[in-house]
C-alpha cells in the first residue's frame, strides 16, 4: 500500500466493523445524528447470523422461564415500533401453542402469557387467549389428541432485508457503506483516534482515521478484540448454532405454531414464502468458523421428530427443500444448557487509546434500542450532543399510508393493470413505497428488460446491484430475496452469467 501523509487520510467520526443487523442499525443511528460514519463488512451484508434467524420480531416468550424479564420487556416494547417502521417487510402474526400437559402445566403457560401481555404496552397487537382447537382454524393440521391451545401475538420480519434497509438508511444520511471489505487492523494514530486498515475483496488495502471504532462483528466480535486491540474485553461470547429447515407447507392458514419439545425447548412452525413451512430452531454449541455453520443430520432429524409429535402430516429429512444455520453470538454465562444462555446484549466501551465500543450478544428484535444506546455512549465519548431519533422514523420504503400494506398493494395493482399481480406483490413486499424506483415507467413485463429467470427481470437486477450492494447470485436469491426457494435449480447459474455479462459491459 502506498504510504500517505496522515493529513491525506479520509477521516470519520465512527468506523463500524460488521454489516449485520447491529452494525447496520448503529451506522444508521449515528449517521442520522450527524456523525461521519463508515461501515465495513468482510462479506455481504447480513451474510451470516442476521439472515439466519427464525425471522421473528418477538418478546421471547420462552425467556420468561429463565427469568429474563428485562430482556422480554425491552423486546416487547420494540415490537410495534419496528412493525410501524417497515410494514412491507414486517407484519403481525398470531402464534398457536397446543397444550402438552406433560411438559408444562396450563397454569404456568397462562401466567407466562399474562406477563407477555402486560410487561410492555400493546397498542395494536391483540392479547393472548385460550382456544379450542376443535373449532379453531389451526386445529385441523394437528393430531386429534390436541384439543386445547393458547394463542398470542408477535411479528414476522424479513431479516436480511431489514439489514439492507438499515444500511440504505445510513447511506442516505451520509454513511459510507462498504460490503466485502475486511477490517485488517486498528491501531492508535497518536492523536487520540484510530488508524483503521481496510482490505477489499480484491486484496487492495487502504487506511482511514476514526475518532471511534465500533466492534459489531457478531460471532467474530471476541476474535476482533483479541487480535491486536489493546486491552482485554470483560465480556465473552458463546457461539451457539441455530438451524432451520424448510418443507412444503404443512397447513393452509395464516397462523404460526409454537410447540413444546420433549427437551423443554420450543420449536416454531411458521408460514413461509406462501408455499412452505419454516421449522426451527436448534441450540447447539458451535466450534470453528461461524462462516462454516451447517445443519447436521441430527438437527434435521430432531426438528422433524418434534413437529411430527404435533402435526397430522408427518415429515422426514427427505421432505426438506432448504435449510440454513446461523451462529448466535450469545453472552457467556454459567449456563450448561445452550437454550438457557441469555439473549440479552452488553455494550463495552473503552476509551484508551481511543473510544472502542464492542457489542456482545443481542437479538434482532432489540437491534434498534441496542443501536440507540450504543450511539448515546459514542456521542458521550466523543463529547458531542445529538438526540436519539430512530423510534419514530420509518426505514426506507416503510412510509406507507397508515402502515397499511394491503391498501398500498391494491393501489399498486390498480396503477399497473398489465403487470402480473403476484410480481407486484413480491416487489411491494421487498421495496415498499420505493417499488416505483424498481418499476420505473414499466407498464408491461417487456418494459422490465430481459427476464433472466421466471419473474426476475433485468430492471430489478440492476436496482439490486446499483442500490443494494448485491454482487452474486446468492446475494440476490437468498438475501435480497428468497427467490431461491421458487426458481428452477439452474437459476443461480443464469444469474451469475448475467452478472458477468453486466460487469463486462460496465
Amino acid at each position: 500500500m502506498t504510504t500517505m501523509d496522515e493529513s491525506e487520510l479520509k477521516a470519520f467520526d465512527v468506523v463500524v466493523v460488521g454489516g449485520g443487523i447491529n452494525g447496520a442499525g448503529i451506522a444508521r443511528d449515528a449517521a442520522g445524528r450527524g456523525l461521519k460514519v463508515l461501515l465495513c463488512e468482510q462479506h455481504d451484508l447480513a451474510a451470516h447470523t442476521s439472515s439466519s434467524s427464525t425471522k421473528l420480531i418477538h418478546g421471547g416468550l420462552r425467556y420468561l422461564e429463565f427469568m429474563e424479564f428485562n430482556l422480554v420487556r425491552k423486546a416487547l416494547a420494540e415490537r410495534e415500533v419496528l412493525l410501524a417502521a417497515a410494514p412491507h417487510i414486517m407484519y403481525p402474526m398470531r402464534f398457536v401453542m397446543p397444550h402438552e400437559s406433560s411438559l408444562r402445566p396450563a397454569w404456568m403457560i397462562r401466567i407466562g402469557l399474562f406477563l407477555y401481555d402486560h410487561l410492555a404496552r400493546r397498542r395494536s397487537l391483540p392479547a393472548s387467549s385460550q382456544i379450542d382447537l376443535r373449532r379453531h382454524a389451526a386445529g385441523s393440521a394437528l393430531q386429534e389428541q390436541f384439543r386445547k391451545a393458547f394463542e398470542y401475538s408477535d411479528g414476522w420480519v424479513d431479516d436480511a432485508r431489514l439489514v439492507v434497509l438499515n444500511a440504505l438508511g445510513a447511506q442516505e444520511l451520509g454513511a459510507d457503506i462498504r460490503p466485502r471489505t475486511r477490517c485488517r487492523s486498528i491501531s492508535a494514530d497518536g492523536q487520540g483516534g484510530w488508524l483503521v486498515t481496510l482490505e477489499s475483496c480484491n486484496g487492495a488495502t487502504t487506511s482511514v482515521q476514526a475518532r471511534a471504532v465500533v466492534n459489531a462483528a457478531g460471532p467474530w466480535a471476541a476474535l476482533f478484540n483479541s487480535s491486536g486491540v489493546p486491552g482485554a474485553a470483560r465480556h465473552g461470547l458463546r457461539l451457539v448454532k441455530g438451524s432451520h429447515i424448510v418443507v412444503p407447507k404443512l397447513f393452509d392458514h395464516p397462523y404460526a405454531y409454537i410447540f413444546q419439545a420433549t427437551d423443554r425447548r420450543v420449536i416454531f412452525a411458521i408460514p413461509y414464502e406462501e408455499n412452505f413451512t419454516l421449522i426451527g430452531t436448534t441450540d447447539v454449541e458451535h466450534h470453528g468458523s461461524p462462516a462454516e455453520a451447517k445443519i447436521s443430520p441430527e438437527e434435521t432429524r430432531y426438528l422433524c421428530d418434534e413437529v411430527n409429535r404435533y402435526f397430522r402430516k408427518a415429515i422426514t429429512p427427505n421432505d426438506v427443500v432448504h435449510s440454513y444455520s446461523g451462529v448466535r453470538p450469545l453472552l457467556e454465562d454459567e449456563s450448561t444448557d445452550a437454550r438457557a444462555v441469555s439473549r440479552d446484549y452488553a455494550l463495552e466501551l473503552t476509551t484508551t487509546p481511543a473510544p472502542l465500543l464492542s457489542v456482545f450478544g443481542g437479538k434482532i428484535t432489540t437491534f434498534r434500542v441496542l443501536a440507540e444506546e450504543a450511539v448515546n455512549r459514542l456521542c458521550a465519548a466523543l463529547n458531542v450532543r445529538h438526540d436519539p431519533w430512530t423510534a419514530a422514523a420509518p426505514l426506507p420504503g416503510g412510509d406507507l399510508h397508515n402502515d397499511d400494506f394491503d391498501a398500498f398493494l391494491a393501489q399498486l395493482i390498480a396503477q399497473h393493470p398489465r403487470l402480473p399481480a403476484p410480481l407486484l406483490k413480491r416487489l411491494a413486499r421487498a421495496y415498499g413505497s420505493r417499488v416505483a424506483r424498481v418499476l420505473g415507467d414499466a407498464q408491461t413485463t417487456a418494459d422490465l428488460g430481459e427476464e433472466v429467470c421466471p419473474g426476475l427481470f433485468a430492471r430489478e437486477l440492476n436496482y439490486l446491484i446499483s442500490v443494494e450492494w448485491a454482487q452474486t447470485a446468492e446475494d440476490i436469491l437468498w438475501r435480497r430475496s428468497k427467490l431461491g426457494l421458487h426458481l428452477p435449480a439452474d437459476s443461480a447459474t443464469k444469474i451469475a452469467h448475467w452478472l458477468e455479462l453486466h460487469r463486462r459491459a460496465a
